[in-house]
This record gives C-alpha cells, sequence and structure tokens, in this order.
C-alpha cells in the first residue's frame, strides 16, 4: 500500500482506503463495506417487498378481469336483445328461415353472457389458460388478429389527432 506521506499525483487529494487493493481482494472490499446481517437483511426486505407488489398486481389484475366480465355480459346481452328484436323485420323482409337464425343467433349470444355473468375472474383465468393449452394456434391466431386491430385503432386515432393539429399553415400576408 501507498504510504500516506509520500507525494500523491497532481489533482489528488488524498488516498481512498482500500484503492491499492487487487481484483483477488475485491470481496474483501465488499464484505467490509456490507457487513452479512445487513446484507441479508436488505435481501429479505426486497423479497417481501416483492411478494408484495405481486399479490397488489394480482388483485388489481382480478378486479380488472372482473368489470370486464360484467361489461362484456352486458354488451353481449344487447347485442341478443338486438339481434333478437330484428328477427321480426327479418321474417317479413327475407322469409321465415333468416327470422329463425337471428332467433337462434340471439339466443346462443344470450346464453354466452349469462355464462360470463356467472363466472368470477379466477375462473375466466383458469379457462383462459387450459384453452391456450388446449388450442396454442387458434391462441395466437387470436392474439395477432387483436394485435393488429389494436394497431390499427391506434394509428387511426393518431392520423386523426396528426391531422387536426397539422393543417397547413396559412399566411396571413398572402390573400386569396
Amino acid at each position: 500500500m501507498i504510504d500516506q506521506n509520500e507525494a500523491l499525483p497532481e489533482g489528488t487529494d488524498s488516498i481512498i482506503a482500500g484503492a491499492a487493493r487487487t481484483d483477488s481482494d475485491e470481496h474483501l472490499i465488499v464484505e467490509e463495506a456490507v457487513p452479512a446481517s445487513a446484507r441479508s437483511k436488505a435481501v429479505e426486505s426486497l423479497r417481501t417487498g416483492s411478494e408484495k407488489l405481486s399479490g397488489q398486481a394480482a388483485d388489481k389484475a382480478r378486479g380488472l378481469v372482473g368489470q370486464g366480465l360484467e361489461r362484456s355480459s352486458e354488451a353481449l346481452a344487447n347485442v341478443s336483445k338486438l339481434v333478437g328484436d330484428t328477427a321480426t323485420q327479418l321474417d317479413e323482409r327475407l322469409g321465415q328461415q333468416y327470422g329463425d337464425y337471428a332467433r337462434k343467433a340471439a339466443t346462443t349470444i344470450e346464453d354466452t353472457a349469462n355464462r360470463l355473468a356467472s363466472k368470477d375472474a379466477d375462473e375466466l383465468i383458469d379457462d383462459t389458460r387450459t384453452f391456450v393449452r388446449n388450442s396454442p394456434g387458434v391462441a395466437l391466431a387470436g392474439a395477432a388478429v387483436l394485435g393488429f386491430a389494436l394497431v390499427r385503432l391506434v394509428k387511426s386515432g393518431l392520423d386523426q389527432t396528426d391531422g387536426k393539429t397539422n393543417r397547413p399553415k396559412t399566411d396571413p400576408s398572402k390573400k386569396g
């Protein structure tokens, strides 16, 4: 180690403890800087905090899934009612056969809405996991279609925003 009384290079005020140690002594510096008990307390604190955060995130996700279930079942019930109401008009305009198709579709949509309304978030998550395990290709294709639709939605929203803000500027000095 360098003696404290030796002349230090220009711009150096003092020697930092441990600065003269080699790479092989690096573990000693870390062990001296943080005692083992403090390190284990820090690790335990991080572990406890991460478990708490993951629990909160799971609870929040379940709540959002529950809200989505409610809204989805209500929307499907409204669609079912709409399709059922148009069945009589289809009978008159296109014939009994098309009206029957509409009534069957309305019944199927209503049954789906009732099934969704009767499930809780955990059941839906489990059903989704099972579906993805049993039909990964269909799930992947559905995810791709959903992703494409979301991108189109976002892009159309951005295009509308750009259309409002990027109008050509007119020069007030030019009339005509």
